[in-house]
């Protein structure tokens, strides 16, 4: 069975901030066909302040991932900062007692933070939001660890179908938020909150597979 340590897992919220800023310009230009045109810029302000009060601060993931939260609920603009807040809060909230992390754990983790999601908006999977990333993408992961594979390879899944399910906004007709106005004219489009989540699935992933070592 593989597991990664809590403690001193922090970096990887630093990964993240680092793949979004990366984005901020691609994200604004894809939220910018049927949204706002801010997401990108809203979501590297919030990351970058994160980022910077998790730097040096030898943080456990759990520490790292409630600043991360935190910082989105309450000091940026915007529908998604509260959407990826709790979810960020309660993937904290779950681990933070853990000292080693295990596939059981680091499922009920992203469960957590799909409920805390769902509790605040009402969003369903083909309505084209981050939950046609998200909700695929934790099936996958348990569906590879119930038919015996390792942490790293129900990763490897949770990816690619997160990458799968953000692919598939482009054919859905949006019915949340500003976008939903549009209606059909929303087609052919991905959505900006599924690519971000999407983003952020792969560099959790891979942060997670990095640290993963043998119980």
């Amino acid at each position: 069975m593989q597991q990664f340590r809590n403690a001193k897992s922090g970096d990887i919220v630093l990964s993240l901030a680092d793949r979004i800023i990366e984005n901020r310009a691609y994200l604004s230009e894809i939220d910018g066909k049927i949204g706002d045109g801010d997401h990108g810029v809203n979501m590297a302000k919030g990351f970058g302040m994160a980022a910077e009060r998790v730097k040096g601060a030898d943080m456990s993931l759990a520490e790292a991932l409630d600043t991360l939260g935190t910082v989105l609920m309450t000091e940026i603009g915007g529908s998604m900062g509260p959407l990826y807040g709790v979810m960020f809060t309660q993937f904290a909230e779950t681990i933070e007692k853990s000292d080693a992390i295990d596939a059981a754990t680091f499922s009920t983790m992203l469960h957590n933070g799909l409920d805390g999601i769902q509790a605040i908006g009402s969003a369903k999977v083909g309505d084209k939001t981050l939950l046609d990333t998200l909700v695929p993408a934790i099936g996958a992961f348990d569906t590879a660890i119930g038919s015996g594979k390792s942490f790293g390879e129900a990763l490897q899944a949770l990816v690619a179908a997160a990458e799968a399910g953000r692919d598939s906004t482009r054919d859905l007709v949006a019915k949340i938020g500003r976008a939903s106005r549009l209606g059909e004219r929303s087609l052919g489009v991905l959505d900006a909150g599924a690519t971000s989540c999407a983003l952020i699935l792969k560099s959790l992933a891979d942060g997670v597979e990095t640290r993963l070592q043998p119980a």
